[in-house]
């Protein structure tokens, strides 16, 4: 019968808040570690991920028909902020207040 062999490790990408990296960075030093993949392996093994419950609300896909000019603007503004395009809506939606006066509704030609 063959040995099995041990899996291959793969590259796994994701984004981090420089805070964090700058975190990973200490422990590597700290600890004496090679690389930054054993301080993830580390904190991934010392870790209950059985008892981690999410803080964060829940999410939902949605889609919205925007006017050329102003998803452009939001691409760009997107770009420049270095952030998503949904966090940028997610910010303005949230910033629009409780009341907001309706627009009246367009009247229908009879």
């Amino acid at each position: 019968m063959a040995k099995k062999s041990a899996p291959t490790p793969s590259p796994l990408t994701f984004d981090l808040p420089v805070s964090l990296i700058a975190k990973i960075e200490s422990q590597r030093k700290k600890l004496g570690l090679a690389s930054t993949s054993e301080v993830v392996r580390l904190a991934i093994g010392e870790f209950n991920l059985d008892r981690y419950e999410s803080d964060s609300s829940e999410h939902r896909q949605i889609s919205v028909r925007l006017p050329g000019p102003t998803k452009t603007a939001l691409v760009k503004a997107a770009k420049k902020k270095r952030v998503s395009v949904g966090e940028l809506l997610r910010v303005a939606i949230e910033a629009l207040p409780a009341k907001v006066a309706a627009k009246p509704a367009a009247k229908k030609k009879k």
